[in-house]
């Protein structure tokens, strides 16, 4: 079956997502946990010495401007024995970034001295946010990302942020698994979510203004 963008944005409707075997794999496979890993927006933990990093603004954010980029860097292997092997293939990098082309498909970036450090991307329906995936090549920098599409999320009205997964590294903010039927009620909600709004939320906010974003909602 081909996957085409048509088909990749029905399967998030319905709580579904491809993966690859490899970065050489020629096909996808479909994934629906039994147990889906979500954050509650309104629950959203930062810990305190990242806050402070944050108030420093150590990094340059940019949203959207080096999309494929970022899944490029995404999709290298690390020495994390998680990251090892990608699930990134040519088939989902070619179709994600046909989304955001069309504007279903956004990355959150670090940046320092014009260099890409740090950073994430994921698929935006109505009032839900699915993250795919973050690397950093700099200490705290896909935190950092990740605490800025929290905010941006929050204040555009979005009422839920799927992980797919949930991890020790995404635990720490307050990341839970959920069963399958609650996800698919949830993502039902949010999907009826007609007025989100990703960009509601300055590009030129400070860290002050995006942590009191969040901790408005803790």
């Amino acid at each position: 079956m081909e996957i085409t963008k048509e088909l990749l944005l029905s399967a998030y409707m319905q709580g579904i997502f491809p993966m690859a075997e490899s970065a050489d794999a020629d096909d996808v496979f479909w994934v629906d946990p039994d147990e889906r890993g979500i954050f509650p927006l309104d629950n959203f933990h930062i810990p305190k010495k990242l806050a402070r990093k944050i108030r420093t603004e150590p990094f340059d954010v940019r949203i959207n401007t080096a999309f494929r980029d970022v899944m490029l860097k995404c999709a290298e292997p690390t020495d994390n024995i998680d990251r090892q092997n990608t699930w990134i293939n040519d088939i989902i990098l070619q179709r994600y970034c046909e989304l955001h082309e069309l504007g279903y498909a956004h990355s959150v970036e670090c940046w320092q001295d014009d260099n890409l450090v740090g950073g994430l991307y994921g698929v935006s329906l109505n009032g839900a946010f699915c993250g795919e995936s973050m690397f950093h090549t700099v200490s705290d920098a896909s935190k950092v990302a990740l605490v800025y599409l929290v905010a941006r999320l929050i204040v555009g009205g979005y009422i839920l942020l799927d992980t797919q997964f949930v991890t020790d590294h995404l635990s720490q903010f307050g990341a839970i698994e959920i069963p399958r039927l609650d996800y698919r009620r949830r993502l039902k909600d949010a999907l009826a979510v007609e007025d989100a709004d990703f960009y509601l939320l300055s590009e030129d906010a400070d860290g002050s203004t995006i942590l009191q974003s969040i901790t408005q909602t803790s």
